[in-house]
């Protein structure tokens, strides 16, 4: 039997994204002033993964795929 696992980086796999809800709240924590170490720690995903949706963000406005 498996264990169900919390961490989202051993669930994602290089091939997933995140919900457009996970990068939506990723973008309100960055609004309130929160820094990437932050927000990582909040939403236990990786430094690099919150960087990448706050850049794209910034870039298109948006956290769409």
């Amino acid at each position: 039997m498996q264990t169900v696992s919390t961490n989202i980086c051993e669930r994602m796999g290089h091939s997933q994204e995140l919900s457009e809800l996970k990068s939506g709240t990723v973008i309100g924590f960055y609004l309130c002033n929160k820094s990437i170490h932050e927000i990582s720690l909040l939403l236990n995903i990786p430094r690099s993964t919150v960087s990448g949706i706050i850049t794209k963000w910034k870039q298109l406005g948006t956290t769409a795929t």
